[in-house]
């Protein structure tokens, strides 16, 4: 029998390198088939970008269908950001943590406090960076945004960090690899749970204590 899948979310400020962990944990995940992991797709209102396909990236839907979705209370979280609605559909995640997929959320703390209210059972994960000056160089060593930018962006991550007291886990990301294992560590700490474990091995645990 297939345990019913887990649902983490993972919380960081940009250039904590939760992104990059992400990425790294799914392809060790590839290794083990019989327990699928994959990041949930988010509906939008905003248009795709080049490159953007329907469905792998996000699915992509008009503002009425969105606040439609709203009316039905069909997401375990959404915002509006610059205009534009983003959202994670409680059906789609429901339906994939039901065939055992373990699926992960990378959304804000404000995200995580709605999806909290609506499955406590949720398990979250607040990547840190290892001090705010490593922060600041990865923005900066982008190459890529102005003085302005970045100081918005530290600002951002302060506010971000401000709410590491409400995750159940805090991974520093100093070194990578640490990170990735410390990431692997939590993933198989959920799975070794009783109730998971009753799920997937219910023949032979009852077989164990048959008289």
């Amino acid at each position: 029998m297939t345990a019913p899948g887990n649902l983490f979310i993972l919380s960081a400020p940009s250039g904590a390198g939760k992104s990059s962990l992400i990425k790294a944990l799914l392809e060790q995940g590839q290794q083990e088939p019989q327990r699928p992991m994959q990041v949930s797709v988010s509906h939008t209102t905003r248009d795709p970008r080049p490159g953007e396909n329907n469905g792998e990236h996000y699915h992509f839907v008009s503002v009425d269908s969105f606040k439609q979705q709203i009316k039905k209370n069909a997401f375990y979280e959404y915002a509006e950001v610059f205009g534009n609605y983003y959202g994670t559909s409680e059906a789609a995640i429901d339906e994939q943590l039901a065939q055992g997929i373990d699926v992960f959320l990378d959304i804000d703390w404000q995200g995580a406090q709605q999806v909290r209210m609506k499955k406590p059972s949720v398990t979250t994960i607040f990547i840190s960076p290892p001090s705010r000056e490593e922060l600041e160089n990865r923005l900066r060593g982008r190459g890529q945004d102005s003085e302005d930018v970045i100081a918005e962006r530290m600002a951002q991550a302060q506010q971000e960090c401000s709410h590491f007291q409400e995750f159940d886990y805090i991974v520093i990301n100093d070194d990578f690899d640490q990170a990735l294992i410390d990431l692997t560590i939590i993933v198989k700490n959920q799975r070794l749970k009783r109730s998971q474990q009753v799920s997937q091995h219910s023949v032979l645990l009852n077989e164990l204590v048959a008289k």
